[in-house]
């Protein structure tokens, strides 16, 4: 393995990095957010689906693009910076860490309910406290792990898949029949299924621990999105097909409900240990990533500066891992934000529409910026999809960060002065 000057070791290839993409994406989210998104867009939410995974695709080739040419941790962050300037760094990094922080203590909370209910904090803390521990033994021991993840949620995936098609209770007619909310619905349900597919910025975010980034990214990032989306299609066609849209909408469960369903009460425990592995992964992936971008921002001084020290043996930015770490576990262990970071799909998706502005700059060729232009539009519009208080509430949180990026700019002039 080879070290890069900054100290990090790269030590991920073309196999680890979608397995880390994966581990990000076929999370938690796949186990809930179909019936949300059935809610929203009817019997349109596959629809919903192939336009969140047209904007996903999008937003995978520019911040492919950019990690190849910017291979250093932190993603759209540092792009930002590097080709549209500090400010939209500044914000990008701002929303990915304050929105991440968020959803890294509400997958801690996810496995505590699933785990153990009546010590879902308890649980939560300790997931918290282990994972950052793994974290800190060094990048390869994270890609592990998140490989056995990985396989025990798709095997989970693959049974519900199997269950649902071959009771009988499956009508392929419930897939695009029935009501349908419109155009604005199935807009508003890409939006909420955009963010299980957010997960392949994670393998952009790690950039300066990969192997050969040039080579390795454009290559791990189109490979973990297209894998994902094959898994959730199948998914969703399944629990569709089953419950029917109206049923799937209301579920609390959608899974556990689909087999339930489809003859196999039996399979529900294991949907449910699916479920709390598969947030187990997410929790991985996203401390792993806040604390690259929170390293990267720590570097410019955005935080401080103590926060980009990387560990002479493990070479990992540990100070940067344990801050997110020991935040995330007093969050879990004194809130319940579960229903509170609806700001952080607009935040994902401030996020990647920074993302696509830096890739239109990388070249002047009309057709060089297709992708980059569809995919900013489709940030916008599925950023003002989402249901109105997660528009205000993730506008308020962006806004609050350029009130801290204003005043910490003011006194640093005054201070020069």
């Amino acid at each position: 393995m080879t070290r890069t000057d900054a100290g990090l070791r790269r030590g991920l290839g073309v196999r680890d990095a979608v397995v880390v993409g994966l581990g990000s994406m076929i999370g938690a989210g796949v186990f809930a957010a179909p019936g949300p998104a059935a809610r929203a867009a009817g019997s349109g939410l596959l629809h919903g689906l192939a336009l969140a995974a047209v904007v996903a695709y999008c937003n995978a080739l520019s911040s492919a693009r950019l990690a190849a040419r910017y291979p250093a941790s932190g993603g759209t962050y540092v792009y930002g910076r590097e080709r549209l300037g500090a400010f939209w760094g500044y914000l990008a990094g701002w929303a990915f860490v304050v929105g991440k922080t968020a959803s890294c203590a509400a997958m801690a909370l996810t496995v505590g309910t699933y785990v153990w209910p009546g010590q879902a904090h308890a649980v939560a803390v300790a997931a918290v406290l282990a994972l950052t521990a793994v974290n800190y033994g060094g990048i390869q021991k994270s890609a592990w792990l998140t490989r056995g993840i990985v396989a025990v949620v798709l095997a989970v995936l693959a049974a519900v898949v199997v269950v649902c098609l071959a009771s009988g209770r499956a009508d392929a007619g419930r897939l695009g029949g029935g009501p349908s909310a419109g155009p604005g619905g199935v807009l508003q349900a890409a939006g909420l299924l955009f963010f299980a597919f957010a997960g392949y910025a994670r393998i952009a975010t790690l950039g300066e621990e990969v192997r050969d980034p040039a080579r390795t990214i454009p290559r791990a990032v189109p490979l973990a999105l297209g894998i994902a989306l094959v898994v959730y299609a199948a998914v969703a066609a399944s629990v569709l097909g089953v419950l029917g849209a109206d049923r799937l909408g209301h579920a609390a469960a959608p899974l556990a409900d689909a087999v339930r369903a489809a003859g196999a009460p039996g399979l529900v425990p294991v949907v449910r240990a699916g479920a709390a592995v598969a947030a187990l992964g997410s929790l991985l992936a996203l401390i792993l990533g806040v604390s690259r971008t929170t390293l990267a921002m720590a570097r410019d001084g955005h935080l401080p500066g103590a926060l980009a020290a990387v560990h002479p043996r493990f070479r990992v930015p540990h100070r940067a891992e344990a801050a997110v770490g020991t935040v995330v576990a007093v969050l879990a262990a004194t809130v319940d934000v579960r229903g509170a970071i609806g700001f952080s799909s607009f935040g994902v998706l401030a996020y990647y529409a920074v993302a696509n502005a830096s890739a239109w700059t990388l070249s002047a060729a009309p057709r060089a910026r297709v992708v980059p232009a569809v995919g900013l539009l489709g940030c916008a519009a599925l950023a003002f999809a989402l249901p109105p208080v997660s528009v205000a509430v993730g506008a308020g949180v962006l806004a609050l960060g350029v009130a801290v990026y204003g005043v910490r700019r003011w006194w640093a002039g005054r201070s020069g002065a």
